[in-house]
């Protein structure tokens, strides 16, 4: 199976939840030096496109920065979801961007969510972002969210293998290449 295949085949399987987590971690591509959130603008747009702020809204320099701590935080986290030691220094960087959005429970709807305090587009899509992780987390999926074992990739999978065990990206990309590597003996078992 090619890796645009594997792609395809994640994506039918995993529910909206988990994929806006995946993506918003995938928003920078490591092994490629891709960035989408280049600028605050470019911030705004990924959030409009997915319908977490409106079209031409204005962000802020500090809104990038806190979007780039959560996601590299997020990540730290599906690493260790992958088998990767705890990062304390990733963790108490997600905890200190997570305190600059202060959530509230609301109830509009008639189900619960987590909402914004401050009525700012940016708070309110880190807010869905938020949201998201805990109905992932309710759901019993966040744990397959993982990032690459590959340390040049690290690009954030779902893990939807029955045992919960795998360890790349894509076989026929990441997983192909570490396993010619280990069998080289040229890359630790992690790597």
């Amino acid at each position: 199976m090619s890796e645009q295949q594997e792609f395809a085949a994640e994506n039918a399987r995993i529910r909206d939840d988990p994929r806006l987590l995946r993506d918003f971690v995938n928003t920078l591509e490591r092994q490629t030096g891709d960035e989408a959130l280049t600028s605050p603008e470019a911030l705004a747009d990924w959030f409009a496109d997915r319908g977490l702020v409106p079209r031409g809204t204005a962000l802020r320099r500090g809104d990038l920065d806190i979007a780039i701590a959560l996601r590299e935080g997020l990540r730290a986290q599906m690493l260790e979801h992958a088998g990767h030691p705890s990062d304390d220094d990733a963790a108490q960087a997600l905890d200190a961007a997570a305190a600059l959005v202060p959530l509230r429970v609301g109830f509009a709807g008639g189900r619960y969510r987590l909402v914004a305090v401050r009525d700012e587009p940016a708070q309110a899509a880190f807010a869905a972002l938020f949201d998201a992780l805990r109905r992932t987390r309710e759901s019993g999926e966040w744990e397959r969210l993982k990032a690459c074992s590959r340390d040049s990739c690290r690009w954030a999978y779902f893990d939807s293998s029955r045992n919960r065990s795998k360890r790349w990206c894509t076989m026929a990309g990441c997983g192909n290449y570490i396993k010619m590597r280990r069998a080289r003996g040229g890359e630790p078992a992690l790597g």
